[in-house]
């Protein structure tokens, strides 16, 4: 068993035995910083001639001190799982930049950088082991939704781009060192199937694969993503990828997510994650939700039985995750249904970790 492999075992094993925390927000932590134009650009990008203020996934490159500095608080903090800093490092997101031509690079050096994090932290409490979470974000395009109100069958993306741009993406995320995939901030099933179906595909390319976290966006009180799916219709939609965890995050928070979470909780026959906002922004952007109400908040969720991992998305710090972590340490993890040993979905085996399926 290699190095990866036997990370992912000791992972399925933390899923049965407590709640996982995830980190929180990278973009939070990055705008606290100021940055300017000369720190997005560093060295190896000063003379590209478009603007790169704000492309937050060029920062692995440039400013990787930084990077790191945030991964080592959210561990601190008592995440048991980061996020590589790689939100939009896809060609489609990245295009707005002109920065096609390195996702690639973007994508290797975030998952670097965590794994170099996680495993630091893991040395010096092997007794708890830390995971790199490869993220792969819903791009700036949807291939469901037409971007012209008076169009409504124009696309301004494909499903062979979506594709594409994913699979170049997660081979990246995996060789740095990724131990799982999360397709997160899925506002758009077409988007997050294109997504999946470049993973598998990288599996059988690579002959081997990692496990893979699907996560949500319900965009308002409809319960409904911006696609127009209810929460058991995305499951549907994803289960055939036999993920191993389904989750909720971004858009609403912990209070305005609890209906949901309690649904995909009673559908879904996996682990189930949930990671809110800090609240909904207000009239400035801002989000108020300080950490001590969160954890409350999530902690109600995992007394209730209705998650596996849970962790903090826009407007989260390591603050509000060192208070999640304490909140739901002792607490037992939501237990996996019976299912029948065929999923009633297309025929497919469900995915029950640690048992006979």
């Amino acid at each position: 068993m290699n190095a990866r492999e036997s990370r992912t075992a000791r992972l399925n094993e933390l899923l049965q035995e407590r709640i996982l925390v995830l980190d929180g927000a990278m973009g939070t932590l990055i705008q606290r910083r100021g940055l300017d134009e000369d720190h997005f650009r560093g060295l190896r990008f000063r003379e590209h001639v478009c603007d790169l203020r704000g492309d937050n996934d060029l920062l692995s490159l440039t400013r990787p001190d930084l990077i790191c500095s945030i991964h080592e608080a959210y561990l601190e903090a008592g995440a048991d799982i980061i996020e590589t800093n790689s939100f939009n490092a896809n060609a489609v997101a990245q295009a707005d930049y002109g920065l096609e031509g390195d996702v690639r690079a973007m994508n290797f050096a975030a998952a670097r950088l965590a794994r170099a994090a996680a495993d630091a932290m893991t040395a010096r409490t092997p007794e708890r082991p830390r995971f790199v979470a490869g993220i792969l974000g819903p791009t700036n395009r949807t291939a469901s939704i037409s971007p012209d109100a008076s169009n409504p069958g124009l696309r301004n993306v494909t499903f062979v781009e979506l594709q594409r741009a994913y699979g170049e993406a997660a081979r990246a995320l995996i060789q740095g060192g990724a131990d799982l995939l999360m397709v997160e901030t899925v506002f758009d099933t077409l988007n997050a199937k294109a997504a999946l179906f470049a993973i598998l595909g990288l599996f059988d390319d690579l002959g081997f694969s990692v496990p893979i976290m699907v996560s949500g966006t319900i965009t308002d009180a409809s319960g409904r993503t911006l696609s127009g799916q209810v929460i058991e219709a995305f499951w549907t939609s994803v289960s055939h990828a036999r993920p191993l965890a389904i989750g909720l995050n971004c858009a609403l928070g912990a209070e305005e997510m609890r209906p949901y979470v309690a649904e995909l909780s009673r559908v879904a026959a996996t682990y189930v994650s949930a990671h809110p906002n800090a609240g909904l922004p207000n009239e400035l952007g801002e989000y108020e939700q300080g950490p001590e109400y969160m954890a409350e908040e999530l902690c109600e969720f995992a007394a209730s039985g209705l998650v596996n991992i849970v962790g903090g998305c826009c407007g989260t710090t390591p603050e509000h995750i060192r208070a999640i972590a304490a909140a739901v340490a002792g607490l037992p993890p939501r237990r996996l249904p019976d299912v029948p040993r065929r999923c009633r979905v297309a025929g497919l085996e469900p995915l029950v970790i640690g048992r006979e399926s």
